[in-house]
């Protein structure tokens, strides 16, 4: 009677068939050891919990959206937090070949790409608390005309490859290309449809200004993808980036004025731009903010470094993070970024 309860506001969203098999479902989930089947629920459910019955539930269309939102609106919001969007994708190994949207998908655990499925979640992440809670979940599905140009992608670079090198410079004849006109490839195409219909869905009852997400998607493209939805983005460059200063020199006599300064020497960055230094069981991390230019973003960017040095042996590596949001303060990018890794338990 208490899951009942619990699940009262999400009745406008299901039949009172579902919600009943849901109640017994969820309580067999938290009781059950072991696998998870829908054999294993049907022996921990009680009354009710048929194998027939779990399988009836499985078959449901629930649409699971307006669900996880109406669940988190009644018992989890509160109007004093501070929230922000996190996203991540999840890869799960699966055999055979009878599954729907099976294929092969890079795994960050086993670095390299297994066959199985993919599914990309939205969550909505506490700052006081420091918890997630999952809003949306979607699979991640390949047409066919995307598996070709992937496949004709990765021949033209083998091609590219055996191919004799190219002069230096720039090729003539070639012409500047606007970089803010950008076009989505399929994957963001269905994050950004992801993300705008749960923007839609929350009505203005949550305001959420940053969406952060991994490595993966520090690029100019989901940067741009999530400015057309109204966030800003808080993600990570690669350690080895090709930031700039903005150029600061004489103008030229002829042409137009450079955009990128000086390239940014991590092991020699200006001190005015040191912003924390700590020291902790022999290792050293300095803390750098600037504002930095990427040939490939046309938008100038909110750059931390952090560089940290083994005191002993002066070994050094560095994580680069960024956002759209010039203003934001070293200190929150660093806790905003780290409270990503929430999703990852949520």
């Amino acid at each position: 009677m208490n899951i009942l309860a619990l699940l009262q506001p999400i009745q406008n969203s299901v039949s009172k068939t579902t919600l009943r098999q849901l109640s017994r479902i969820i309580f067999a989930m938290i009781a059950m050891t072991g696998r998870v089947t829908m054999l294993g629920l049907s022996r921990w459910t009680e009354k009710g919990g048929s194998y027939r019955t779990v399988q009836r539930f499985f078959y449901t269309v629930i649409p699971w959206a307006q669900v996880f939102w109406a669940f988190f609106r009644e018992h989890l919001l509160d109007d004093q937090d501070t929230y922000l969007l996190a996203g991540d994708e999840c890869v799960v190994t699966k055999a055979r070949d009878q599954t729907h949207g099976l294929d092969y998908f890079f795994s960050s655990l086993m670095q390299k790409a297994i066959p199985g499925l993919s599914f990309f979640t939205l969550a909505v992440v506490s700052i006081k608390q420091r918890r997630s809670y999952p809003v949306r979940v979607e699979q991640m599905i390949r047409t066919e005309a995307e598996k070709a140009a992937s496949q004709s992608r990765k021949q033209a670079q083998k091609a590219q490859k055996d191919a004799p090198k190219k002069k230096r410079g720039r090729p003539k004849g070639s012409r500047n290309k606007n970089k803010t006109v950008v076009e989505l490839n399929p994957e963001l195409q269905r994050i950004q449809k992801m993300l705008q219909s749960f923007l839609n869905n929350i009505q203005g009852s949550l305001h959420l200004t940053y969406l952060i997400l991994d490595g993966h998607f520090g690029n100019h493209p989901a940067f741009h993808m999530v400015r057309q939805c109204q966030l800003h983005l808080i993600s990570k460059l690669r350690y080895d980036a090709a930031l700039h200063f903005p150029y600061s020199g004489p103008s030229p006599k002829r042409g137009p004025r450079p955009r990128l300064g000086e390239q940014v020497d991590v092991l020699s960055i200006p001190e005015e731009y040191l912003k924390e230094t700590k020291v902790e069981d022999g290792f050293e991390t300095r803390t750098y903010q600037m504002q930095l230019l990427h040939k490939d973003f046309p938008d100038p960017l909110n750059v931390v470094i952090l560089l940290r040095t083994n005191l002993a042996t002066k070994a050094w590596a560095n994580v680069i993070l960024f956002s759209s949001d010039l203003e934001r303060p070293y200190d929150k990018l660093i806790e905003y970024y780290g409270l990503r890794f929430q999703i990852e338990m949520g």
